[in-house]
């Protein structure tokens, strides 16, 4: 591997997981191990894994529980995820699933390594072929967005894309940016502070110049929001997307599918 990729190892059989663990390190892999989904919670977002490799039968909490409270609100895992089972006919087990491979247990050490690679390989060439199809087809992205740290990360994904950016920290400055230097995308974020999100895209939405503009609402997960809420300010006129995201990455391929 070129750099350092992390592996999240889960599986409720310690010594499996310490040769995991052993194995994937000697390889230059970053390694954390859990033993069950529930513990496996408490570090994942913050580990953010290149791979989770997942053990379907777990006391506490299983794999598939695990799997679906890693999902973000398309429905998709916010990491690539190797499946450890038993069980044989597991295709047909999670064919409704976002799954990067299985392994059945038991298995070649060897192998689980070989198709983790294969699997963050995969991954970042998709990561490559996004970013260039994000370059060609967006060319000017408004971010809105009252947190300067947040505001500089997206700025600066977005400008790795080769995309020019329109910064604005208000509701207000938004709307006088947006209709100055009309955007192809323009990503608000929900809880502004003078005007609420959703109602900025409103408003640009209505007139004549910005009502073509693409614009995506996102909030954090980490804040607090009434789901019902939530729901219906997903299907407001004028928002393409909304968002609710766990890691910025999740807020940039939202406008990729834009």
């Amino acid at each position: 591997m070129d750099n350092l990729k992390k592996i999240l190892v889960i599986d409720d059989e310690p010594d499996l997981t310490k040769l995991i663990g052993f194995q994937f390190k000697a390889k230059g892999f970053d390694v954390q191990t859990a033993n069950d989904g529930l513990q496996a919670l408490q570090v994942v977002h913050g580990f953010k894994p290149d791979l989770i490799i997942l053990d379907m039968n777990m006391p506490r909490m299983g794999g598939i529980e695990f799997y679906s409270k890693i999902c973000g609100t398309n429905g998709r895992p916010m990491y690539p995820v190797l499946v450890l089972t038993a069980r044989a006919n597991v295709e047909g087990l999670f064919k409704n699933f976002e799954i990067g491979g299985f392994m059945i247990k038991p298995f070649e050490i060897d192998h689980l390594v070989h198709e983790a690679q294969v699997i963050i390989q995969k991954k970042n060439e998709e990561a490559s072929k996004r970013k260039s199809s994000l370059s060609t087809r967006i060319r000017k992205v408004c971010i809105v967005e009252n947190d300067p740290e947040i505001l500089e990360q997206l700025g600066g994904m977005f400008l790795n894309s080769d995309c020019t950016v329109i910064p604005a920290q208000s509701g207000t400055a938004a709307i006088e940016r947006i209709m100055n230097d009309v955007p192809d995308v323009a990503v608000v974020q929900l809880g502004l502070k003078d005007i609420s999100g959703d109602t900025v895209i409103f408003r640009l939405s209505q007139m004549c110049k910005t009502m073509d503009v693409k614009f995506v609402l996102y909030t954090s997960l980490a804040v607090e929001h009434d789901r019902q809420v939530m729901k219906r300010i997903g299907t407001k006129e004028g928002i393409v997307t909304f968002v609710e995201y766990t890691d910025l990455e999740e807020v940039v391929e939202a406008v990729h599918h834009v």
